[in-house]
């Protein structure tokens, strides 16, 4: 879909997507067959032809998705398809007896991994995110805040 200038009568727009909610079934599907060039499937209910049809009026007035958004999305369909689906980024992992160290707020903590916890300043915890909200009081990822795991955005493409 070729992205466009921005369509100047906004409330058209607004109205005929308002009116969406009061068209019937069959006029919802009649209206996707002439936005999408298809029938609808049987199995599409009436929620979702109405944000489907929003949407396509939407992409048709303002323009589509960027060229590179359009590739990453079927970059991960295919994937999807083909059984190879982008897996989360692998955890680190820090075996008994290791010990991590990270600077919060000018403060070095160390931590020592347990066969089953974690030690920090003498006390036994049950995981790294526990030590976490200890020094930061609030909730962290404790693979995170240690450097074990890397932040999401790094391995999103740049989607965020």
């Amino acid at each position: 879909m070729k992205r466009r200038a921005p369509v100047l009568d906004r409330d058209a727009l607004s109205a005929e997507i308002t009116g969406l909610s009061k068209a019937t079934i069959k006029d919802l599907r009649e209206r996707w067959k002439t936005l999408y060039g298809k029938e609808p499937s049987g199995d599409i209910g009436r929620s979702f032809l109405i944000r489907a049809i929003a949407y396509r009026l939407q992409e048709k007035a303002f323009g589509g998705l960027k060229p590179s958004t359009r590739r990453l999305l079927a970059r991960v369909a295919e994937e999807t398809v083909a059984g190879s689906s982008p897996k989360r980024p692998p955890v680190r992992k820090a075996e008994m007896g290791t010990i991590l160290v990270r600077e919060w707020q000018g403060a070095a903590h160390r931590v020592t991994m347990l066969r089953d916890g974690v030690s920090f300043n003498g006390k036994r915890y049950r995981s790294l995110s526990e030590v976490a909200r200890e020094i930061t009081g609030s909730r962290w990822s404790g693979p995170r805040f240690f450097g074990l795991r890397l932040p999401t955005m790094e391995h999103d493409h740049g989607t965020h």
